[in-house]
């Protein structure tokens, strides 16, 4: 590559003996210089993290994680989780943006990627979602790798998690069914802490409107049937956030065979050697700035590649791993696929209370709050974005199937979602200045759109062109509008009455079916739930459309290279994503194990 070329020479380490404990480095420069690693894992998220931690088990493996980001994974505004909003557009976030998006108005948003040690899991909102039967199965189909099948994944979704009994000491035997959760697994998960004014309401509609909007008892069982309206799950255990770092690496920095190297970026994979025809890749460049030193190592199993849906695709067209048109635009020479995501549409009413998370924003109450909470955790700014969701499917007679067929996994599966806040939150326009609300998420979670992540430059240190192709199909935008028109339904109930005021803002003017889809158009946003970027394919099958990755996750010609991220998806599934990349690090560590 032209700009490394131009940039100091690079420093081989030279690596063979252990340090006397792990450490979390700040440069590279305080690598050990005798030290020989077996695995070199790119980026500290929730893959990264899992592979870490279960690669280094094993006390005479070496393991090198480098992350991009900092080390300071404890930071307040990372840990109380009603400082998430805190965390859009902070120094723990990538800050990208997307291209201008035509399905949203050609509007330019906001896309959020964790840039600090456990990536997305320390910046996002926390939701625990494992996926459906038929996510999960279909990924065996498209594979034709039984091991990624619901049955075959369940013991890793439990051997990830530790579920624990919410603050309050409340009967929660109506809300989760214990015996389908692990309870030993270093992310601790609960539900939410304290109950909230909309959980009666939320729950009476239920029974009220039981056919349109069924009680689910727990998303995550092991029927493995999501749909209907539940309580919600989140990485949230005591009032403070479970990231990948605090869950699966603080616990084990006093092992010798870890080292830790953070505010470095892996820039480009290096090619070290030809196994029979195929190109070994054991090798990585990294460096902490665009001028600053560039330094390589080599790994004497796998790099395994952990950087994200985004970083992922990048790196390895940076490294002429990709479809060599795009390459040779920005003059790389010569596998890559197109990402998912979930659009969403947050749409308010103005409530008849004075007793919602809105209090918040009164600066004596919220100074209240952390008080509490820095005594012992307690208090509202434990409690996570809402306490219920709903996974809902179309009807099966819905126009849009005369034309379209069904995207999603399959019966199990939503093709939209409700997240019911007892607040107001918006993306777009201006915050309200006062006032209680209620605000409801509408979610398009079985997407046929399609985007694309390229590369801007040769440069590793431009973000890369990130087109989400946010509602750019007829499906995405119907069941967006159809998504808003059934919470209508939803808040409609008498659950509901002389406590719901009005309609708010834009939302109130949207009434028939065109007039929603503009306003979805001019307010949705990304979930960030990027996917897909660099999928599973049936092992050893070649051609467009095949996959990148084998179902293994080594990619497909090359030897000694691994993906193990949400880029693997070869679908993205109808959840929030951090608990399928878990499960899916659980299983690739133990493949991983297998194959040496």
């Amino acid at each position: 590559m032209a700009l490394l070329t131009a940039l100091k020479t690079a420093v081989l380490l030279s690596v063979y003996s252990s340090a006397a404990f792990a450490a979390i480095l700040q440069n590279p420069s305080q690598l050990p210089s005798t030290k020989k690693y077996d695995y070199i894992i790119v980026g500290g998220g929730a893959a990264g993290s899992v592979l870490a931690h279960r690669l280094s088990e094993t006390s005479s493996v070496n393991v090198l994680l480098i992350e991009a980001g900092s080390s300071d994974y404890k930071n307040l505004n990372i840990e109380v989780p009603q400082y998430v909003g805190r965390l859009i557009e902070s120094q723990f976030d990538w800050n990208f943006t997307t291209v201008a998006q035509p399905g949203l108005n050609g509007r330019s948003i906001l896309y959020e990627r964790g840039y600090v040690l456990g990536g997305s899991t320390s910046v996002n909102f926390m939701a625990y979602c494992r996926g459906s039967k038929d996510d999960w199965n279909r990924f065996a189909t498209v594979t034709g790798d039984q091991g990624w099948s619901y049955s075959s994944i369940l013991p890793y979704a439990k051997k990830m998690e530790d579920f624990v009994e919410p603050l309050d000491g409340r009967d929660i035997s109506n809300e989760v069914i214990l015996s389908s959760h692990g309870t030993t697994g270093p992310i601790q998960t609960s539900v939410a802490m304290y109950e909230v004014s909309t959980d009666s309401r939320v729950l009476n509609t239920t029974t009220q409107l039981s056919t349109e909007f069924p009680f689910n008892h727990d998303y995550n069982s092991v029927s493995g049937n999501t749909l209907g309206i539940s309580w919600a799950q989140y990485t949230i255990a005591n009032g403070e956030r479970q990231s990948a770092a605090l869950g699966y690496l603080d616990p084990i920095l006093s092992r010798s065979n870890l080292d830790i190297l953070v505010n470095t970026q892996v820039t480009k994979l290096i090619q070290t050697g030809t196994s029979g025809s195929l190109p070994v890749f054991r090798g990585v460049q990294f460096s902490q700035s665009a001028s600053s030193q560039v330094y390589s190592l080599n790994a004497s199993q796998e790099v395994i590649v952990s950087a994200g849906a985004v970083k992922t695709p990048q790196l390895l067209m940076l490294s002429g791993i990709g479809d060599s048109t795009e390459l040779s635009k920005v003059g790389i020479t010569t596998i890559v696929s197109s990402p998912d995501d979930h659009p969403l549409v947050t749409s308010s009413f103005t409530v008849n209370s004075t007793n919602t998370l809105d209090n918040l924003n009164n600066a004596t109450f919220a100074a209240q709050q952390l008080q509490l909470w820095e005594t012992n955790h307690t208090g509202e700014l434990g409690l996570p974005a809402a306490n219920q969701l709903g996974w809902l499917r179309l009807p099966s007679n819905s126009t849009i199937f005369e034309t379209v067929a069904d995207p999603s996994a399959g019966p199990t599966s939503a093709h939209h979602e409700f997240i019911i806040t007892d607040a107001y939150i918006g993306f777009t326009g201006a915050f309200p200045s006062s006032g209680n609300y209620l605000t409801v998420f509408t979610v398009v979670v079985s997407p046929t759109s399609r985007g694309s992540i390229t590369l801007a430059s040769s440069n590793p240190f431009d973000a890369p062109l990130i087109d989400a192709g946010l509602l750019n199909s007829a499906f995405d935008i119907y069941t967006m509008r159809e998504s808003i028109k059934a919470m209508r339904r939803f808040t409609a109930a008498p659950a509901w009455k002389d406590w719901i005021i009005a309609e708010y803002g834009d939302f109130a003017n949207a009434q028939t079916d065109d007039q929603i889809e503009a306003y979805a158009r001019a307010n949705a946003e990304t979930i960030n739930h990027v996917s897909g970027t660099a999928a599973m394919g049936k092992t050893g099958s070649t051609g467009a459309g095949s996959g990148v990755l084998n179902s293994d996750l080594t990619v497909k010609g090359t030897v000694g290279l691994r993906v193990v991220d949400a880029s693997a998806f070869p679908y993205i599934p109808a959840a929030h994503t951090q608990a399928p990349v878990y499960i899916l690090a659980e299983r690739a560590a133990d493949l991983i194990k297998a194959a040496t």
